[in-house]
């Protein structure tokens, strides 16, 4: 009998029921322009990712896809997870307009979730391309020359 929910799964919807309790918490993110501001950056962010990503090579999942090619331009040059950091950004500018600590524990809670998934595919690509071993020792994680 085939598992529905595996761990890829779990951290998947984690992520996502973090995202909804942080939107569904907070006054939203147009109500101050800081928080617009920031939440704009890690949507563009990310929008520069996804063009730089070959179709079909992107999952939400953290699982690699059959015949995915490693990544090393745009966003990608300087960090290993521009969609993470492009999440985490945007989520910013929501916990900035509603700076409350639930908001703030939902806010780290969504920070650990995508750094477990982040070391979930770390380990995959570790298996999968010798060069993502090159890769990864002159990028960072999150945060380009810092995380």
């Amino acid at each position: 009998m085939k598992r529905i929910f595996t761990y890829p799964h779990l951290l998947v919807g984690a992520q996502f029921t973090l995202i909804g309790l942080m939107v569904f918490f907070s006054r939203g993110v147009l109500s101050s322009p800081v928080a617009i501001t920031v939440f704009l950056i890690g949507a563009l962010f990310g929008l520069w990712a996804i063009l730089h990503n070959q179709r079909g090579n992107f999952h939400i999942r953290p699982i690699l896809k059959e015949g995915c090619t490693l990544i090393t331009t745009g966003p990608y040059r300087l960090i290993r997870h521009p969609m993470y950091t492009s999440v985490i950004t945007m989520m910013l500018g929501v916990l900035i307009s509603t700076p409350t600590l639930l908001e703030a524990s939902l806010f780290l809670l969504l920070i650990l979730t995508l750094y477990l998934k982040g070391c979930r595919e770390e380990v995959l690509w570790c298996g999968h391309d010798e060069e993502y071993l090159v890769y990864r020792e002159r990028t960072k994680l999150f945060i380009p020359y810092v995380l």
